[in-house]
C-alpha cells in the first residue's frame, strides 16, 4: 500500500467525525487519495462538504502517522492484505438498507503485534454495563476465558465493570482479546485501564478509527459499539440497565444481523433489567455457558453442545398401568393384591399379573403379609 494513500487516509479520518456515511462512499467511488485532494479543494457533493467543511483545513495527518508510531500503532487501511472487510461488511449492507449509522470506517489505527483480519475469523464480543455486579464479572471473566481457551478472539470496549472482565479472562487464558476504543490510540481511557491496554496491545489489539489526541465523548462510545457490534459473529451482554451503552451495542447487534445473546440475572437486579427486556422482546437468546455461546456462532453442525444424559430411573420402562400399581405399594407393609387393586384403581386381574413382573424386575417383593415395594 503507498505511503500516499495511507496519508490520504490519515487525513480523512481526522477531517470527518464517524460514522461519515457520505465520505465512506465517496472515498470508496474516487479512491482515498483523490478524496483528500476534493476534500480540501472543497470540491465535494454536498452530503461529503457536511461532513468534512468544518475540519477540511486540519492536515495533520503525517503527524498523526508519527505519534501513532511513537505508541506502536498503525494505520490499517482498505486494501490492505490485513483490512478486515468481511467482519464490517454487516455495516456496508445495513448501511445500503437505509441505516445512516451503519457504516465501515475509512481506516482503523491499530496497536498490537497481532493481524486484525485473522484475529477476527472467530470473534464474540462480550460487553455490559460498567457498574456491574460481582456476580456479572465473575460470568464475564469466565466466558472471556472459555471463549479464548477455543480459540475464539474476545472483543469489547476496555471500560470498567463487564468490558474490563471480559479482556482480563481472555488474557489469563493465554488467548487473543481485541479492545475497541472511543478515543485516539495514543490514549488510555478510562485511565486506571492503562496497564490492561498495555497487555491487549501485547497479546491482542487495541483499535480504534479516531486519529491520535482525540479525547473520549459521549457520543463517540455510541458510535463506536456499532464496531463491536459488527466485529464479533455474535455479541454476549453480560449485564446491562435499562437504558445503557451495552443495550446500544445490543441494538446494533441486532440490526446488522449478528447472533444476540444475554445472559440472565436475578430479577430482582437492576444490572440484569436489559438483559430480560432483550429476551422478552424475542431479540436475543439465553446462554449459560461459553459451549453455548459457541454453539450459537460457531460453524453449522459443529461445536455443538453436549447435553448431559438424564439419569435412568428403574420404572423408566413401565407402562402407566404397572406404575400406578408400583406406586401403590408400600416399602414399610405389604399389602394383599386386593387392596393394592383399590389404591391403583387398577383390575384386581390386571394387578395380579404386574406384581409378578414388578418382583421379577426386582422393584416389588413378596412377604408374609403380601406385596411391598423394594427401595430402588
Amino acid at each position: 500500500m503507498m505511503d500516499e494513500e495511507r496519508v490520504a487516509c490519515a487525513y480523512l479520518l481526522k477531517v470527518a467525525e464517524p460514522p461519515a456515511k457520505a465520505l465512506v462512499g465517496f472515498a470508496g467511488e474516487v479512491g482515498m487519495v483523490d478524496a483528500a485532494k476534493l476534500v480540501k479543494a472543497g470540491d465535494v457533493p454536498s452530503a461529503v462538504a457536511d461532513e468534512t467543511s468544518a475540519r477540511k483545513h486540519f492536515d495533520g495527518a503525517e503527524q498523526d502517522l508519527a505519534v501513532a508510531a511513537e505508541v506502536g500503532a498503525r494505520l490499517v487501511v482498505p486494501g490492505d492484505e490485513q483490512w478486515p472487510a468481511w467482519s464490517l461488511l454487516p455495516l456496508t449492507n445495513a448501511g445500503a438498507r437505509g441505516l445512516r449509522w451503519a457504516c465501515p470506517p475509512l481506516g482503523l489505527w491499530v496497536r498490537g503485534k497481532g493481524k486484525l483480519a485473522d484475529s477476527l475469523q472467530r470473534a464474540v464480543s462480550v460487553v455490559g454495563a460498567r457498574s456491574a455486579t460481582g456476580y456479572g464479572e465473575h460470568v464475564a471473566a469466565e466466558f472471556g476465558f472459555g471463549l479464548a481457551d477455543r480459540g475464539m478472539t474476545v472483543v469489547s470496549g476496555a471500560a470498567y465493570g463487564i468490558d474490563g472482565a471480559a479482556h482480563k479472562g481472555a488474557l489469563r487464558a493465554g488467548g487473543c482479546t481485541v479492545a475497541v476504543l472511543a478515543c485516539g490510540i495514543d490514549r488510555a481511557y478510562p485511565a486506571g485501564h492503562s496497564l490492561l491496554l498495555d497487555r491487549i496491545a501485547q497479546d491482542g489489539l487495541v483499535i480504534t478509527e479516531y486519529p491520535p489526541g482525540t479525547p473520549p465523548g459521549r457520543h463517540r462510545f455510541l458510535v463506536r459499539n456499532r464496531l463491536i457490534a459488527a466485529l464479533g459473529a455474535g455479541t454476549v451482554v453480560v449485564e446491562a440497565g435499562q437504558r445503557s451503552g451495552a443495550r446500544n451495542t445490543a441494538a446494533s447487534a441486532a440490526a446488522l444481523g449478528r447472533v444476540l445473546m444475554v445472559v440472565p440475572g436475578p430479577v430482582t437486579s437492576p444490572m440484569s433489567i436489559g438483559c430480560h427486556e432483550l429476551l422478552r422482546e424475542g431479540l436475543a437468546t439465553s446462554v449459560s455457558s461459553v459451549a453455548e455461546v459457541v454453539e450459537s456462532v460457531g460453524l453449522f453442525g459443529e461445536d455443538l453442545v453436549t447435553k448431559p444424559e438424564a439419569v435412568a430411573r428403574p420404572t423408566d420402562g413401565l407402562d402407566h398401568e404397572s406404575l400406578r400399581v408400583h406406586e401403590a405399594l408400600e416399602m414399610r407393609a405389604g399389602h394383599s393384591a386386593e387392596r393394592i387393586a383399590e389404591v391403583s384403581g387398577v383390575p384386581l386381574q390386571r394387578v395380579r399379573a404386574v406384581l409378578p413382573a414388578l418382583e421379577l424386575t426386582g422393584l416389588a417383593d413378596r412377604c408374609d403379609s403380601g406385596w411391598r415395594r423394594v427401595k430402588a
